[in-house]
């Protein structure tokens, strides 16, 4: 019976490493999506601000993410696309980077051609 114990624990040192791992594993991914969340929300709410003309909202939306988001901005035709990017997280999620999209039609776009 003591033969058991000893191979329980022996066990146990084995599995344990491999379950907090995938516990890192899971959380890491959940707090990726997260942000992607959060970014995917925040470029279109910057292409929209943007688009209208609203550059000072626009500022003060993007400073309410914090620091560490690049935000690169492009004219297609009638329509102002954002794309954010940062890198979300410390350690072994600092190599990940997450980007998002946001497009809107310029507010002034089509005002010629009436």
């Amino acid at each position: 019976m003591d033969d058991e114990r000893g191979a329980v624990t022996a066990e146990f040192a084995i599995v344990l490493p491999a379950v907090l791992l995938v516990l890192g594993l899971v959380i890491g991914g959940i707090l990726l999506a997260a942000h992607r969340v959060v970014l995917t929300s925040a470029a279109a709410d910057l292409a929209r601000l943007e688009a209208r003309g609203d550059a000072e909202l626009a500022a003060a939306r993007l400073s309410e993410l914090g620091g560490g988001i690049r935000a690169d901005r492009e004219s297609i035709g009638g329509l102002l696309c954002v794309t954010l990017g940062s890198r979300p997280g410390g350690g072994a999620l600092a190599v990940v980077e997450i980007t998002a999209r946001g497009c809107a039609a310029r507010s002034d776009a089509g005002r010629g051609e009436e």
